[in-house]
């Protein structure tokens, strides 16, 4: 899970995720988050994000930004950016097209080729970031489904 400063958005999605295996004791999947930039390497979630999170169950507290590298490509068969910006950044980093195959905008999982982008709540108040958990929650309810469909296969 990728946005730009690893301290809304994709601690949110990945939180929601891993929740979500857990639930269905999924406990074969590695599920992290990071940001294409270094503004918030070492820092906890955005405070929203954490409230956000508590309301649907979800402890965001041991989260600790950190920024997308290279290695990603070596650790993980998904990415999924939050947005058409990140998408690009984490592409332009890609060495191959096998890497480049594993970046995708993970509302795309909602609807296909919409390329929508998870809006970044940075900005907005309680009901963005309630709004971001929302679609990040559906998003990841595919996400989910797909695992345990290739699990069984």
């Amino acid at each position: 899970m990728v946005c730009l400063g690893n301290i809304c958005r994709s601690p949110m999605a990945k939180a929601i995720l891993i929740k979500k295996l857990y639930d269905k004791n999924i406990t074969w999947v590695e599920v992290d988050s990071a940001g294409t930039s270094d503004y918030h390497a070492g820092s906890k979630a955005d405070h929203r994000t954490m409230e956000s999170g508590l309301k649907h169950g979800i402890d965001l507290s041991s989260h600790r930004g950190r920024q997308f590298s290279q290695r990603d490509f070596e650790m993980f068969d998904l990415i999924y950016a939050m947005d058409n910006e990140n998408y690009s950044d984490i592409l332009h980093q890609a060495s191959n097209d096998e890497e480049a195959k594993k970046v995708k905008l993970i509302l795309n999982e909602l609807s296909p080729v919409s390329n929508m982008p998870v809006p970044d709540p940075w900005f907005g108040g309680e009901q963005d970031f309630e709004k971001v958990f929302t679609l990040l929650d559906k998003a990841c309810d595919i996400i989910v489904n797909k695992i345990q469909f290739e699990e069984k296969v």
